[in-house]
């Protein structure tokens, strides 16, 4: 933040400096998706797996993070400062298991929220705060 020049409310508002700015997603966000970033790969590396991001050419599905084991199984996540998990988050989560079928281990979303649960499609949620060695 004070690479940015922000603070606290700044960084709630989304303000970014002009030179600064990349795109119209709030700065909050696209701060804790980097930090959720981080931790997967911190995790994958310890258990020799890679993390990568899926984006369709067409741009119609995205997946934040694909973590790729060496038997190229992969657990699907998404990432969501909302402490809440709509469908709309995971949108791209059942289409993906469509399509790999088996090869997909699991599917998460990760929230700022405090319950790590279950949702009735089988899509895990947890919470950030939960990420730790």
């Amino acid at each position: 933040m004070a690479l940015l020049g922000l603070d606290a409310d700044g960084l709630r508002r989304g303000s970014v400096p002009a030179p600064l700015t990349v795109d119209q997603r709030p700065l909050l966000g696209r701060l804790f998706e980097s930090l959720v970033a981080l931790n997967l790969r911190v995790f994958a590396q310890r258990a020799r797996a890679t993390v990568h991001h899926l984006r369709r050419r067409s741009g119609d599905r995205e997946i934040d993070f694909i973590v790729r084991a060496r038997d190229d199984r992969v657990v699907a996540v998404e990432a969501t400062l909302s402490a809440t998990v709509s469908d709309d988050d995971v949108r791209h989560l059942p289409w993906l298991q469509r399509a790999i079928g088996p090869g997909l281990a699991d599917a998460a979303v990760i929230t700022t929220g405090p319950y790590a649960y279950r949702r009735r499609d089988g899509i895990a949620v947890i919470p950030a705060a939960l990420l730790a060695p």
